[in-house]
């Protein structure tokens, strides 16, 4: 009877542990694309998406060549904040970091991209493999967020000022199925440009968003809308009928 009883009682243990593990919720898929800079408010905004107190926020600054006044800024907008910023470098020397890309990128709860050169950002990241650790830490649940280069790194495709004379089209890391154009309105080529290349078929539908304005998506599907102020605001551009349609997304929060 007591073999029997130890039969029951593991095989009780194994099915609950069965249970637990298919009742497990995967991680919510986050990104919050802004139209252009860092501010102090959508940073308030991400510390509240990492729904954590004290939370671990790294700033990748690539796309500026790592450059030591943005560096500085991003401490100074970050210094009264209930949140742990830190940087990770891209250009480094083994002897001066402690950890692998991954090993420190993978234990934050948030990571920030900044504005800056996208094609140059893109392509130091495939070389040194940052490209599949961003996609880890965007599977993990690890919150994915950024403004102008930092934006557009996660659609399909945009426009880019990373070449000289002319805005060109490139193509980024593809975890939003969708295009999308940063500084919408307060650079003026950036929206009929934008609009003849979707009409074209060169870029997919997609979203386009204003300095002050942002965008949250979850599990690569848009949530809301969020802005610094009420003449801000995000879009989504399509083609019906053979003409441009852009259907202003409304606002959900005024965040500051």
């Amino acid at each position: 009877m007591k073999k029997i009883s130890f039969a029951l009682i593991f095989i009780s243990l194994c099915y609950t542990a069965m249970a637990q593990v298919n009742t497990h919720t995967p991680a919510t898929r986050t990104i919050f694309a802004y139209g252009g800079q860092f501010t102090k408010p959508f940073m308030r905004y991400v510390i509240a998406l990492t729904k954590k107190q004290n939370p671990r926020i790294c700033f990748l600054p690539t796309a500026t060549g790592d450059n030591a006044a943005t560096i500085v800024s991003w401490y100074e907008v970050c210094q009264d904040l209930p949140m742990q910023a830190c940087v990770q470098k891209t250009f480094i020397a083994s002897y001066t970091e402690p950890k692998t890309f991954e090993e420190n990128l993978l234990s934050m709860d948030a990571i920030i991209v900044s504005g800056g050169n996208t094609l140059n950002m893109l392509a130091i990241w495939k070389a040194q493999g940052i490209d599949t650790v961003l996609r880890k830490a965007y599977n993990k649940g690890i919150i994915m967020a950024g403004g102008s280069a930092g934006s557009l790194c996660w659609f399909d495709g945009g426009t880019t000022d990373s070449r000289p004379k002319n805005l060109a089209i490139i193509h980024g890391l593809a975890f939003i199925a969708a295009s999308h154009c940063p500084h919408y309105q307060s650079e003026p080529m950036r929206k009929p440009l934008y609009f003849d290349n979707i009409l074209r078929g060169r870029l997919s539908p997609g979203y386009a968003i204003d300095d002050l304005a942002g965008v949250v998506f979850e599990n690569e599907q848009f949530v809301r809308t969020v802005a610094i102020d009420d003449k801000s605001h995000a879009y989504y551009v399509s083609v019906v009928d053979g003409k441009i349609d852009e259907k202003m997304l409304p606002v959900a929060e005024i965040i500051k």
